[in-house]
């Protein structure tokens, strides 16, 4: 899958601002300063759609990205809050998870959830709680393993067997990504095309 047209549309700060919509969605999720906007700036070949920042927990809204409109691949991406960010408060930090479980429990038309985590790095505590919900409430998933440009290419394939077999997948459910390299992105994009062909076969879920 190509994407030839992408747009922003709107944040949503809570569950009742969510777009209604019956388009498939593909959501970004991950930690704060895991590089969610250069991933979907880098995805979409788009190098200003999402504000990249070097101040983690930028992004404490949902916001909505309309992809390939009038194709036959037309979707909504939505860039999930970053969790996992320390310098805010408690309330807001309930604020930002009540938002994503709402979200991620009741959007009908979620297709998948890109869970990105750093490769760099085994998954953090909060990268755990994320992978647990989506795992226990049966969310479909896809492991991307971020900043791929920062290893050698030799630890590249070590690092995802490692990321895989600490959430207990198969290494194929972990795929690598550089958006400063632009590497990696042809395997997402293959896997979300094959998503969204088999989503245009199926009745959407009440």
């Amino acid at each position: 899958m190509k994407i030839k047209r992408s747009a922003y549309v709107k944040g949503a700060a809570t569950y009742a601002q969510c777009i209604v919509s019956e388009l498939p969605q593909i959501a970004v999720a991950g930690k704060s300063n895991v590089g969610k906007s250069s991933f979907i700036n880098y995805l979409t070949g788009d190098g200003k759609l999402a504000r990249t920042s070097k101040l983690p927990g930028r992004t404490r809204l949902i916001n909505y990205f309309l992809i390939n409109e009038g194709e036959e691949s037309e979707f909504l991406l939505a860039d999930l809050p970053g969790y996992g960010f320390a310098k805010v408060s408690d309330a807001e930090k309930l604020k930002w998870a009540d938002l994503l479980e709402k979200y991620l429990a009741n959007e009908r038309r979620l297709v998948q959830v890109l869970f990105l985590v750093d490769i760099r790095h085994d998954p953090t505590k909060d990268d755990a709680t994320m992978y647990n919900y989506l795992f226990q409430n049966g969310v479909p998933f896809t492991v991307v393993a971020t900043k791929a440009d920062k290893l050698p290419k030799s630890q590249v394939k070590n690092r995802c067997r490692a990321i895989a077999s600490f959430f207990k997948l198969g290494e194929g459910n972990v795929l690598p990504i550089s958006s400063v390299d632009k590497t990696g992105g042809e395997a997402v994009l293959d896997k979300l095309e094959t998503l969204l062909l088999a989503c245009k076969t199926q009745p959407p879920s009440e």
